[in-house]
């Protein structure tokens, strides 16, 4: 049963003092005080509260007069005539109040009344709105998302002053209490879509969101988990997330997280990056034309160049550069997989290395697995090259899901057409089309949309950058 407050003043105290567990932990803050005849107590977590919030608000109430106090029969009458600050509530859940006080907020408890008095005046350590460095875009704006949800907010308000611009609060996790935001245009976004994220984050039942959107992410979608490609959009710029909001999707902002999900998600949203919109149509649509060129070359130049090889017949007069032109020990498909292993090696090396220690890391790294290696005998030049090329290549698009999901395509095809030849081939595109096809989303719609159901509009804006229209849409 709940735990409510009562008119006992000591009786509340002791079971505030009880949920914050004042006596344990050294950074949650008391302080007893009189004013006009009555007694009342301050709970706040330090660090999280202003100092001189605090002083205004023991100032302004060491002013009162008994007379003056009369004039406020509750708690909210208290609240509306003598706390100067704009965002007061009040309230008689001591789990309510646990959780408020937790995440920054002042309360304070007055002798007579049944509901404690809480205002916001929280203040987050945070880092500055500087631009993402995964997400950078040669013009345009360049600040980005912080781990404080207020401030993520306030930079997709401060481009869209739309007054359908919609954010619900939600606050998910037993123990961890996350604050969580979905922002909307609420007469551009699909109403089925929005219920379906509004019954999802509603039935979400977990302890603590650990990893961030990530957890919610893993949370909110239960089915399918073998499947790579990626169910949601991550971005850290607000003018990509406002873009997105502005077209009709839905943003999910996680306190503690820089980085905001965008659904619903498809293959094809991937093809679109900030930078095409930053540039003339005729030069965006270029640049999202390699994008998907590069795509397809990611996932495909070094499980064809296995097949080739396997098959030299199949190899035209002008393609006879491609072949290898000594024996190595160690045959072409094991080359191209140990060459995969290396790279994720050495980005997980470089995630764990000193800045300063980086440009060193990558220089090593290029000798010894490069020309080293062929030198040896351990890989041909061919393979070094073509993975040179993958491996750069990855970097084309801001997601690092998508990346993953390719990278994993690609290393069951390479299996598949070492170990089944040309069947091979056929066997990992028609389950590639399938993982593609058959991929969950948030919303239940499909991966393939707008081709599947098929939307001329919105699939011809998808593959290439159009002029904007009057709407900006």
């Amino acid at each position: 049963m709940e735990q409510m407050l009562t008119n006992d003043f000591n009786k509340n105290i002791r079971a505030l003092d009880a949920a914050l567990r004042v006596d344990k932990s050294f950074d949650m803050v008391c302080r007893n005080f009189v004013f006009a005849g009555k007694k009342a107590k301050l709970y706040f977590v330090d660090g999280l509260v202003k100092d001189d919030s605090m002083v205004k608000v023991i100032q302004s109430m060491q002013s009162l007069t008994e007379d003056m106090i009369k004039q406020a029969s509750c708690a909210r009458a208290f609240a509306d005539k003598f706390v100067s600050y704009i965002e007061t509530d009040i309230c008689a859940s001591v789990d309510k109040i646990t959780t408020f006080v937790l995440s920054g907020t002042l309360c304070i408890i007055v002798e007579g009344y049944e509901q404690a008095i809480l205002i916001d005046a929280r203040t987050y350590p945070c880092r500055s709105v500087a631009e993402p460095e995964n997400d950078k875009v040669l013009r345009g704006a360049h600040d980005g998302f912080t781990e404080t949800l207020i401030f993520n907010t306030a930079l997709i308000r401060r481009r869209l002053r739309n007054p359908h611009l919609t954010m619900e609060y939600f606050n998910i996790g037993d123990s961890s209490r996350t604050d969580i935001a979905i922002c909307y245009v609420a007469d551009k976004v699909e109403k089925n879509v929005l219920e379906c994220i509004r019954k999802k984050l509603t039935n979400v039942k977990i302890n603590n969101l650990t990893m961030g959107q990530a957890t919610l992410s893993e949370t909110l979608l239960t089915k399918q988990h073998f499947n790579p490609f990626p169910k949601v959009r991550y971005t850290e710029r607000p003018d990509a997330a406002a873009a997105s909001v502005n077209e009709g999707n839905i943003v999910i902002m996680v306190d503690n997280s820089p980085s905001a999900m965008i659904v619903p998600t498809g293959i094809f949203d991937f093809l679109q990056d900030s930078n095409d919109y930053y540039f003339p149509p005729l030069i965006g649509s270029y640049l999202r034309i390699i994008r998907m060129l590069i795509f397809a070359l990611t996932l495909l130049l070094t499980p064809i160049w296995l097949l080739l090889i396997q098959n030299e017949q199949y190899i035209p007069p002008w393609l006879e550069f491609i072949k290898i032109q000594q024996e190595y020990l160690i045959p072409p498909f094991a080359q191209l997989l140990i060459v995969e292993i290396i790279i994720d090696a050495l980005k997980l090396a470089s995630l764990n290395t000193p800045s300063a220690l980086s440009n060193s890391l990558s220089i090593v790294g290029a000798l010894v697995l490069g020309e080293f290696a062929v030198q040896s005998g351990w890989l041909s030049p061919e393979v070094v090259l073509y993975m040179a090329f993958v491996g750069i290549t990855n970097f084309t698009q801001p997601s690092y899901e998508l990346g993953y999901a390719f990278k994993l395509c690609r290393m069951m095809l390479i299996i598949l057409i070492a170990t089944l030849n040309l069947a091979g081939f056929i066997t990992g595109i028609a389950l590639i089309i399938l993982l593609i096809a058959f991929n969950p989303t948030l919303t239940g719609r499909c991966y393939l949309y707008p081709l599947i159901p098929f939307n001329y509009r919105k699939l011809s804006g998808l593959l290439i950058r159009k002029k904007l229209s009057k709407d900006n849409n």
